[in-house]
Formats: structure tokens, C-alpha cells, sequence
């Protein structure tokens, strides 16, 4: 490998970092790999479909937030299904990373307890339903959180 790369399209900072990689003995990200766009572009394009759902049910997200006791829902259900859209076609796309997966973590994180209270439901049924949902967007998060590491690394 040469100092001033391999390729003349090589930007100034990613020689920089081959060269350190090679200095050092580390590998290069993973990030360019087909199984980790594909793995970005489905969990980003799913978080940006739910938000499209979210701001095209706006009144009806509302509402549900509203029976919730969230503050101000008017204002925050736009705010935040923007930047879970924000934060889904960031991970999508891998531009902002880390701003895109912490935008989507600081959602699920401020959504989840609010919107999916399974413990304070007395219905089995709407209980069971409430606790799927908590459960998907904990494990969303735990996928938020390795898109947040990763993205500080590459």
C-alpha cells in the first residue's frame, strides 16, 4: 500500500486512516461490507416508514398520546417522529451516524416507557399487546445502540 493510497479517489482522510490501520495491525471497518448496508437499509428504512406512518396519522398519534398524559403532544409527535425520520434515513444512508443512531436511540428511549406502559394496564389482552411493543422497541434500541458504537468507530 502506498502512503498516498490506492486508489486516486482515496480521500485525504481515509488514506490517513489506512495508513494508522496499517501501522497499527487493526482492520478496517466493517461498514463497507454488503451485509451491513443491507442490515443499515432495513432498520433504518423500517424506523423512516414508521415515522412516515407517524406524521401521515398525525392526528391520530396525537390522540393516542394525548391518553398517554405526554406533554404537549401537539408539538412533540411532530418533533419526535422528525427525528426518528431523521435518524432512520441516517442509518439508511450511513451519513451522520452517530447523530442519525443517537437521534433514534433519544426516541425509543423517551417513547417506550411513555406509549407502552404494559405494567400499568389492567386488560391481559391490551397488557400483552403493550408489552410486545415495549419489548420490539428495547430490542430496537439495543440495534440503535450498536449502530451508535459503530458509527463512532468508522
Amino acid at each position: 500500500m502506498s502512503l498516498l493510497g490506492s486508489d486516486s479517489t482515496d480521500s485525504v482522510a481515509e488514506t490517513a486512516q489506512e495508513a494508522k490501520r496499517a501501522a497499527t495491525g487493526e482492520s478496517p471497518p466493517k461498514t463497507h461490507s454488503t451485509s451491513f448496508k443491507l442490515a443499515r437499509v432495513l432498520f433504518g428504512g423500517v424506523l423512516a416508514f414508521t415515522a412516515i406512518d407517524n406524521l401521515r396519522n398525525l392526528d391520530e398519534m396525537v390522540g393516542y398520546a394525548e391518553s398517554k398524559g405526554a406533554p404537549e403532544p401537539e408539538r412533540t409527535v411532530p418533533f419526535i417522529s422528525g427525528s426518528l425520520l431523521f435518524g432512520g434515513i441516517g442509518i439508511a444512508a450511513w451519513k451522520f451516524p452517530r447523530l442519525a443512531a443517537g437521534a433514534v436511540a433519544a426516541f425509543l428511549v423517551s417513547v417506550t416507557p411513555a406509549m407502552h406502559d404494559f405494567w400499568a394496564i389492567d386488560d391481559d389482552q391490551q397488557r400483552e399487546q403493550e408489552l410486545i411493543h415495549f419489548l420490539k422497541n428495547v430490542a430496537l434500541l439495543g440495534g440503535a445502540i450498536a449502530f451508535l458504537r459503530i458509527g463512532q468507530d468508522d
